[in-house]
């Protein structure tokens, strides 16, 4: 089918009537199949009273008692929908799913209001996107049935399989199958599907990627349609290609996202920082269907040592940067005080002439250059002229690295460890990311560097779209709960780690994240903390974005080569600069620097005309920032599973040795070590710890035996086995190395009679 109830929902008003004809055009329905399966649709959603049907045409109901959200399932069966509006989850008992499967887009009818402890209940009424067209799996015999098991355990069914797909019971190598949905499930007739091809499970780094990329359906991205670049407008355009420009790539992957570039300048009382974006806004027009593609994109992937882009290749290639060649960008200059406070900023379209590349060894030859060192290491002698204003730069991302901080934002020490695998993976986003904390990063890493300039575009792009009031897509992301917060900070004090805590008893994420840094535990309490913070979100109202220590507004848009969000912005602002009206009438002879915080409170006009206003208006309207992060959310775990992978790939060759590892977290069923260099994480099971009887204590966060008095809790060092791994499914199976038995009795019987003797005495 063309559409989803989504997209069919998407092109209906609640206020005006839209006539069946024009509905087929929009979808882009030709065939007479495609408009049986749009009726048999429409009468389906108007059986739900979603759809009000007349001579007029269709009308879209409104009903704010159904919540849209998206399932997430555990493999225990458990199921909560998790709302775009970013409200409460709702639990979904089993047979409320009404057949939805985990990942898919729903329509929820809460039941039951939530409680204290207890979040609401509610039922799946309708499903408006499925997320699963094909899976992963593994084929059986069940009875007189052929039948696919699906890999991810979170899909709790089996699908049918045609006899034809006998063939694949008996592969002769170990291998899974790629099974494509035919027909989901209905009333009492179970999932339908057939083979489309088997995948190797042991076929080497490429073997693995395309397992990975098949499960979440990424293996036949469709391709960019056609389009014919616009040129960017010279009218209006400042000439800095005469201005010194840095160009910081850390990534070298194929197909690399393509990153801003920076400028510096003195002077009085500070500095003027310059961030130069890929003008890439202004060779794409707002809705056409190169930007539809791109829409659906949401994201460039990182895929290990290749990248899935978000732009066509012509597209990256006319608007980025290269070292000697001039070319347009959308700029911003950032007026900072000796202290590196922003104080004032101004936006403009431009031309740069990017200097010299920077990348990852200049720095660090940079940083390991002795002061007065009279001789310039290799990397740096391409860097000999542009070496005082990249010392300025460094100096300068320390300063805004120091104030980000002590606005609350959260760095930890988290990073992805280096299997070369990984490539590009290894090294985080210039602009943070979407997680609730940033990666710790020196002053000698371009990524490092660049982010600490793009945290202060943003902010300053979120504060001008916010003050003139025009419909930008704004990055949210909000503190965390007291209560996980002090959760931690428990788990931290039973571990007699010195906290200061506030008057009432609490303490910041912040805090937490300084006092952890210093102590033998950090890595494991660090990731404690780190569960505990909440993703970044988009919103069409501006608001607090904690990860940066941005109280106001946020506005993503200086990586439009990474994130569509960035790309949508910069629409937004090249339409602002280069048609926004700077005076009521033109008979007005004093106008406003609309492209400066200077018009801040000055401006009681409108800007732009209500036909440009309307496309970005609509967009919000219809679920633009919902739909965008839905997309994100799937695109992170297939990295998160990547990651997982490549740490099982390395551990499998040490099964039945004995490492070192770090408890990073205990439960009641036993305790995970993560274990270096690789960082893998596997379980040792309590029933595995043969020399005493383990007792849970959650307030203490910690395993304890009754007879021996033995504990594990986090941060301890032990020594432990790896007994099994599967990479499909990320478990390792540990064991920890058991003490001498006999030598411990002996230890707890002379403790017991030194009990014993104090006691007498």
């Amino acid at each position: 089918m063309k559409f989803t109830v989504a997209d069919l929902l998407d092109q209906l008003s609640t206020e005006e009537c839209l006539p069946l004809a024009k509905l087929e055009k929009s979808l882009a329905l030709t065939t007479k199949g495609d408009r049986q399966q749009l009726r048999i649709g429409l009468d389906a959603l108007v059986r739900l009273e979603l759809v009000c049907e007349n001579e007029a045409g269709l009308l879209r109901r409104d009903c704010p008692e159904l919540i849209p959200a998206r399932l997430r399932c555990s493999s225990k069966g458990f199921c909560f929908a998790l709302r775009d509006d970013g409200g409460e989850d709702i639990y979904i008992r089993d047979h409320q799913l009404n057949h939805a499967w985990n990942g898919d887009r729903v329509l929820v009818r809460i039941s039951r209001e939530g409680g204290r402890r207890r979040s609401p209940e509610g039922g799946v009424q309708c499903i408006l996107e499925r997320n699963t067209t094909s899976l992963l799996a593994q084929i059986e015999r069940q009875e007189e049935r052929l039948v696919a098991v699906p890999l991810d355990d979170r899909l709790l069914t089996s699908v049918e399989l045609p006899a034809e797909d006998e063939v694949h019971l008996e592969p002769e190598q170990e291998s899974v199958v790629e099974v494509r949905i035919d027909r989901f499930p209905v009333g009492q007739f179970a999932p339908q599907g057939h083979v489309a091809r088997s995948l190797p499970v042991r076929g080497g780094e490429e073997a693995d990627l395309d397992l990975l990329l098949t499960k979440h359906h990424l293996h036949e991205r469709p391709a960019a349609p056609r389009a014919t670049l616009k040129a960017p407008q010279e009218k209006g355009r400042n000439d800095l290609s005469a201005l010194p420009t840095l160009l910081l790539e850390g990534w070298s992957g194929e197909n690399a996202p393509i990153l801003p570039a920076l400028s510096l300048e003195q002077r009085e009382g500070g500095w003027r920082l310059w961030l130069h974006s890929p003008a890439v806004a202004e060779r794409v027009g707002l809705g056409t269907g190169l930007d539809g593609w791109m829409r659906e994109q949401v994201e460039a992937v990182c895929a290990g040592q290749r990248w899935l882009p978000l732009l066509p290749p012509a597209l990256a290639k006319g608007a980025g940067f290269q070292a000697g060649k001039e070319q347009e960008a959308v700029s911003v200059a950032l007026d900072l005080d000796a202290e590196g406070s922003l104080e004032h900023y101004r936006f403009c379209l431009s031309r740069i002439r990017p200097d010299v590349r920077v990348d990852a060894a200049a720095l660090e030859a940079l940083a390991e250059r002795k002061p007065k060192a009279r001789t310039l290491p290799a990397a740096l002698k391409a860097l000999k002229d542009q070496l005082p204003l990249l010392e300025q730069v460094l100096t300068l991302s320390e300063l805004l690295r120091q104030r980000r901080l002590a606005a609350g934002s959260i760095d930890l020490d988290l990073a992805i460890p280096t299997l070369e695998s990984l490539g590009d993976l290894r090294l985080p986003a210039p602009d943070g990311g979407n997680q609730g904390w940033l990666v710790e990063r020196g002053g000698t890493t371009p990524d490092g560097v660049l982010r600490e300039v793009v945290l202060v575009a943003h902010r300053a792009l979120g504060q001008h779209l916010a003050a003139l009031k025009l419909p930008g897509l704004f990055a949210l992301n909000a503190p965390a709960e007291a209560a996980e917060i002090n959760e931690v900070a428990k788990a931290a004090l039973a571990l007699e780690i010195p906290l200061e805590l506030s008057a009432e008893g609490n303490a910041s994420a912040a805090e937490l994240a300084a006092a952890f840094a210093g102590t033998d535990r950090k890595r494991a309490l660090q990731q404690q903390l780190r569960d505990s913070l909440r993703p970044a979100q988009l919103g069409a109202e501006p608001g607090g974005y904690a990860v940066a220590g941005e109280p106001l507004a946020f506005a993503p848009w200086a990586c439009p080569g990474l994130h569509y969000a960035d790309l949508w912005n910069q629409h937004l602002l090249v339409t602002l600069l280069s048609e926004g009206k700077d005076r009521p009438t033109v008979r007005h002879k004093i106008s406003a620097d609309i492209a400066s915080d200077s018009c801040h409170g000055a401006i009681d006009w409108a800007l732009l005309p209500p036909s440009q206003l309307a496309p970005y208006e609509q967009a919000l309207a219809h679920g633009l920032p919902q739909r965008l992060d839905g997309r994100r959310r799937q695109l992170q775990e297939f990295q998160d599973d990547l990651l997982t992978m490549a740490q099982a790939r390395h551990a499998e060759p040490q099964v039945g040795q004995t490492l070192p590892g770090v408890v990073s977290g205990v439960q009641s069923y036993g305790f995970f070590v993560e274990v270096p260099p690789s960082n893998v994480e596997g379980l040792v099971h309590v029933s595995s710890l043969k020399d005493d009887w383990y007792e849970y204590r959650s307030r203490q966060n910690r395993l304890v035996g009754r007879k021996f008095r033995r504990t594990y809790m986090i941060g301890d060092s032990v020594e432990v086995e790896i007994q099994k791994v599967d990479a499909l499914r990320h478990q390792i199976d540990l064991a920890v190395l058991m003490p001498d038995l006999e030598a411990q009795e002996d230890s707890s019987e002379d403790a017991a009679e030194s009990i014993d003797d104090v006691a007498s005495d």
